[in-house]
């Protein structure tokens, strides 16, 4: 190894235009999911909706990207990286602005489907992209592509909040702008990669499961983000925030992600040295059970949120009888749903 690797440790923000062009792009992706959840409550109560309905944003998104992801390598190896970025990004331009027009919650869920195509051929390629062209090596890189992700986070429930508060379509409109400036920034400043000689085979990331320690690690990353999401997509109903309170939460929790993803790297390394390599593996298993702990005791509200939006979108959906005709401005006056049908 070099002297550079053995004397000193290359700055992870140091890097050249391309690999920032394709952070901020990340920051823009990962904007994407944190700007729809403080409006999640609105979606659920304009459209007649159940919070069960509604987190099928997140879950036909999720699914259908973890699909996808399956492919990108495949997709990259024919057309090239950069032109994979590119049409990622014009996925999830088109199929958010659609969500943000649709009139009906099946509307959005199909759409945010189509939304998952692009951003699993966008954050798969973007990883790759950044871990080949950034200066400081593989490490630096992540610490780079985490930081991008938990910088998204925690702007992306403000911004959703902010544009929530005028309208509940607000922020799909808002992330198709911010990935169409992504978009510009990946078309400008990102230079054209070289395609591999050869076509990677479809089957090749299942058959990379053969190895143990992947397998494990993927395993171990299934099951954290299917409690980061659960938490994520759920957690917007019990709290009875408006839009921009929900943003401001997610934002904290945001900046806290974005603050972890510099210092836990370092950390880790430390008690690498100190201990052994399963440590840090130990610490975050810990932490994680707290936090099982400490939402356990939340599990009333949930029932009653759930409960409750039941409630509305049943009284919200039984057409008014000849008693009930003159309780619409009433139920109006005190915030209760009601549903105007032509």
């Amino acid at each position: 190894m070099s002297g550079t690797h053995a004397g000193s440790v290359a700055s992870p923000f140091r890097q050249p235009k391309a690999v920032f062009a394709v952070a901020f792009a990340c920051v823009v992706s990962f904007m994407g999911i944190g700007l729809v959840d403080p409006i999640l409550p609105a979606i659920s109560h304009e459209l007649n909706a159940s919070p069960s309905e509604v987190t099928l944003l997140f879950t036909s998104y999720l699914v259908v990207t973890a699909v996808a992801m399956l492919i990108t390598n495949w997709v990259s190896s024919l057309i090239g990286a950069k032109k994979t970025l590119i049409a990622g990004l014009i996925l999830i331009v088109v199929f958010s602005a659609l969500a943000g027009a649709s009139p009906s919650i099946n509307g959005i869920i199909g759409f945010r489907a189509g939304w998952g195509i692009g951003n699993a051929l966008f954050i798969a390629t973007s990883l790759a992209v950044i871990v080949a062209s950034a200066s400081g090596g593989f490490a630096g890189a992540i610490v780079l592509y985490e930081t991008a992700l938990g910088v998204g986070i925690a702007i992306g429930p403000l911004l959703g909040g902010t544009l929530g508060e005028i309208s509940w379509r607000g922020p799909f409109y808002g992330v198709a702008a911010l990935m169409a400036i992504a978009l510009i920034a990946t078309i400008v400043l990102v230079e054209p990669t070289p395609k591999p000689a050869r076509v990677t085979s479809l089957s090749a990331p299942l058959r990379a499961l053969k190895h143990r320690g992947l397998l494990t690690m993927s395993l171990t990353a299934l099951c954290y983000n299917w409690g980061f999401f659960t938490v994520l997509g759920y957690a917007p109903f019990p709290m009875n925030l408006s839009p921009i309170k929900l943003g401001l939460v997610f934002t904290g929790w945001g900046i806290f992600v974005a603050l972890f993803a510099v210092l836990a790297p370092y950390a880790a390394g430390r008690m690498v040295l100190a201990v052994n390599i399963h440590f840090p593996f130990y610490i975050g298993v810990g932490a994680i059970i707290l936090g099982i702990v400490i939402l356990s005791t939340a599990h009333g509200l949930l029932t009653q949120a759930e409960r409750v939006q039941a409630e509305q979108v049943a009284a919200a959906t039984v057409p008014a009888g000849p008693d009930q005709a003159g309780a619409g401005p009433t139920a109006a006056r005190h915030g209760d749903p009601v549903s105007v049908r032509a």
